[in-house]
């Protein structure tokens, strides 16, 4: 009888573990033994566990070898505690190394690839000069340089009247800086010590004059390969730029024909998934193993594509809203099926 596949969950909070792991048990259709952890369950010197499981409707807790596979779902910007466990269970057997992307290092991997002319222009705050972007640009947005679900990012934009318009989440300005005022100094004030990149602000199309973006959700499975898993838009709030903040979520396939002819929709379906498999393959290149990310685009006036973000954690509850949207298992079913993919290859 095949020896049974054990794959721990390692979640940041202990209150975390029974979510993850009932939500996870319930697409666990390869059998396999799962159980979900925490950093400060591990005991090293024991090369043991405190691990919580489900099994049959009833909650244990026990210590349990270490897995032959780990599926990281702790958010981090480390990847020390992963690196250890390699160390014990073998290499790339831990998944999603590092799910806390920081967007300069991603800028910079995909300036040197062939993504290169999918991603706007990016700048550290504290090496730029603000002005001298809004001059070329007239939008710029600016980043936490570690992020994510839009938080704190602030769209900074050059009037006519040579005033500069800075907001959050809305398009209503937070803050105003007259022409005769320094907005590099108004910045400053603000995000001066803070780890912050300046993007260039493409000018995107809008579906009935609200923002939204493309979101391609790529994973790993049965065979270890990238693969596109969805296809959604988000569709921002009225007067908010923030996608994160969305007033409807829609299949892509459902909102893109508004903005091609049937006769380019196979071309632009097609650039999403072989651009969004290679920027996988290229933020595994540089973080380490790696088993879903999503890619956020935005369409720009032209019709041209732009990589806008990366997020190392999904967020998949976004696609309960979907209505007729026949793969929503598949989102938490791939992984599982790389964890096992990854459980039958020899250390």
């Amino acid at each position: 009888m095949e020896k049974r596949s054990s794959v721990g969950i390692l979640v940041s909070r202990r209150s975390s573990r029974k979510g993850i792991l009932k939500l996870l048990q319930r697409y666990n259709h390869l059998n396999m033994k799962l159980f979900a952890f925490t950093p400060a369950d591990i005991l090293w010197k024991e090369k043991r566990i405190i691990g919580l499981s489900l099994k049959k409707g009833i909650w244990k807790q026990s210590v349990v070898p270490f897995p032959q596979v780990v599926y990281n779902r702790c958010y981090n910007k480390k990847g020390t505690t992963i690196h250890r466990l390699e160390k014990a269970i073998g290499r790339n057997k831990c998944f999603n190394h590092i799910n806390f992307f920081n967007k300069w290092e991603l800028y910079n991997q995909f300036k040197q690839s062939d993504l290169k002319s999918y991603v706007p222009d990016t700048f550290l705050y504290d090496e730029t000069n603000v002005s001298e972007l809004l001059e070329k640009y007239k939008v710029v947005y600016l980043k936490p340089a570690y992020g994510s679900k839009g938080e704190s990012v602030h769209r900074v934009e050059l009037k006519e009247n040579g005033d500069v318009h800075i907001a959050l989440h809305t398009l209503t300005p937070k803050y105003i800086c007259r022409r005769h005022e320094s907005i590099q100094e108004k910045l400053d004030e603000r995000f001066g010590q803070k780890n912050y990149v300046v993007q260039q602000g493409v000018r995107s199309s809008q579906l009935d004059h609200q923002f939204f973006d493309i979101r391609v959700l790529v994973q790993k499975g049965f065979l270890g390969e990238w693969m596109v898993t969805a296809k959604t838009c988000r569709v921002a709030y009225k007067k908010y730029y923030n996608t994160s903040m969305c007033d409807t979520i829609y299949d892509a396939a459902d909102i893109l024909p508004r903005f091609f002819s049937p006769d380019k929709m196979k071309d632009i379906f097609r650039s999403l998934v072989e651009v969004s498999v290679q920027a996988a393959k290229d933020a595994e290149t540089h973080l380490g193993s790696l088993g879903e990310l999503s890619v956020d685009f935005v369409l720009d006036e032209q019709r041209k594509l732009w990589i806008i973000e990366l997020n190392g954690k999904p967020q998949k509850d976004l696609y309960k809203e979907l209505t007729g949207f026949t793969f929503k298992n598949l989102i938490y079913i791939r992984p599982l099926e790389y964890a096992y993919f990854l459980s039958r290859i020899a250390r």
